[in-house]
């Protein structure tokens, strides 16, 4: 579907508010399902329509100027009280009849406790996205928190050197969690053609691994990188990898999600 600047369709079955990363493994499965939408940037573009999201604007200018959706995606974070509720009260306002759909991505940041975390953990009171997740979540629409975001251009090889660059910060380093962008696509649509297992819900994405920073860096380190775990592993006792979870603090289980809307995550690492 193209759009134009000054235009956009009167009714899309989905729409993306912030296309950027995420959309470039969406809008080809929405085509291949034959699902019609529009997506937004900031500036807007021959095939975007523009529209920038301010928490604490009540004019509803720019919302008018988007289409009645029946799913719509929010990709952008969304921090602390209020700001989340303006959005959907201010789109609803200016597109009469039955309400949309509201899906937003979110972070798995929100579970930083020790141990295993599901979607039914609780999460950080405190934490400024999740305040704004649970905020949809209480006007009926569906949070999809996202473990570590890969694909394309993002590829994780490079992360060992950036999260860690000297032996005590390897140290420190558990568990990394994953998502490739083609299972956030499938899982996006999977939730908009399933509303009725999501509306409401807070569902936990990755692709059911727990991946070890320590193991991670002993296959893609430089030598200094790979002595540095050897000499990890000696003062463990041990010369094992992966760790257990208990060594690496946390790990996060989406298995629920995979099960209840019958599709499986296609892509991981192969270390």
């Amino acid at each position: 579907m193209t759009l134009s600047k000054t235009s956009a369709p009167h009714h899309v079955d989905f729409l993306i508010l912030g296309a950027g990363w995420t959309s470039t493994f969406l809008l080809p499965v929405l085509g291949s399902h034959n699902i019609t939408h529009a997506a937004t940037t900031r500036a807007g573009s021959p095939t975007t329509i523009a529209f920038t999201f301010d928490p604490e604007s009540t004019d509803p200018t720019s919302y008018k100027a988007l289409p009645s959706a029946t799913t719509i995606l929010i990709t952008f974070p969304i921090k602390g009280t209020g700001g989340t509720k303006r959005l959907v009260d201010l789109y609803t306002s200016t597109h009469p009849g039955s309400p949309p759909r509201f899906i937003q991505l979110g972070t798995s940041s929100v579970w930083n406790a020790p141990g295993i975390s599901t979607r039914h953990t609780t999460i950080d009171p405190s934490h400024e996205r999740g305040i704004a997740e649970t905020e949809l979540l209480s006007l009926g629409g569906c949070v999809l928190n996202l473990s570590g975001l890969w694909g394309g251009a993002r590829s994780p090889h490079g992360w060992v050197s950036r999260v860690a660059d000297s032996k005590e910060k390897l140290r420190g380093k558990g568990s990394l969690h994953l998502i490739h962008g083609e299972d956030v696509a499938a899982a996006v649509v999977a939730v908009h053609e399933h509303w009725e297992e999501a509306q409401g819900q807070r569902w936990l994405l990755t692709d059911m691994r727990s991946y070890d920073w320590w193991d991670l860096a002993l296959a893609w380190g430089t030598e200094e990188y790979k002595g540095w775990v050897v000499q990890l592993l000696e003062e463990r006792g041990t010369g094992v990898l992966p760790r257990s979870v208990e060594e690496k603090d946390r790990a996060l289980d989406s298995s629920e999600f995979w099960k209840v809307f019958k599709i499986w995550p296609q892509k991981c690492l192969i270390i």
